[in-house]
């Protein structure tokens, strides 16, 4: 399982991304604002709540998931970060999704998103109070989405 470390620059730099493109759209605090680049992608990776982020590709490919999000989906690193995001969600779902998206695009975030999600073994759960933002750097440039919650329930009968 790969876990935040000094040598992961990847997970360390993301987690700057997350931090400071939630906390400039949502004026809210991801994490401890004190907490150092790497302390903050090991506590991220730890954290007590969701965490998950994909790219800005035409068909979008989870970039991030920290470990309560990898636990949830059933998925390992290495097969999260190479999946679609539109596989987080059932085909009969993917439009809602879809529209959600485009209204993170246009916004910059959304708070109280609630929608089902489909784990690697076919359970399916509800998540709710999402909030969802895009990923913005320094130069401005949009480099994906994310969204965190720490509110899911399994939905009966899946």
């Amino acid at each position: 399982m790969l876990k935040p470390c000094a040598a992961n620059h990847f997970q360390v730099g993301h987690t700057e991304l997350l931090r400071q493109s939630y906390h400039t759209l949502t004026g809210r605090h991801l994490l401890d604002p004190s907490l150092s680049p790497l302390a903050a992608a090991e506590a991220l990776f730890t954290a007590p709540f969701v965490v998950l982020s994909h790219d800005t590709a035409p068909d979008p490919i989870l970039t991030y998931g920290n470990q309560l999000a990898l636990d949830l989906f059933a998925l390992s690193w290495e097969a999260f970060t190479r999946m679609p995001s539109r596989l987080t969600a059932e085909a009969p779902n993917r439009a809602d999704r879809e529209r959600l998206l485009a209204e993170v695009t246009a916004r910059g975030f959304i708070d109280d998103y609630a929608g089902v999600r489909i784990t690697s073994t076919g359970q399916r759960f509800l998540i709710q109070q999402a909030t969802v933002w895009n990923l913005i750097d320094a130069a401005g440039h949009r480099r994906g989405q994310a969204a965190t919650f720490q509110n899911w329930q399994p939905v009966v009968g899946s």
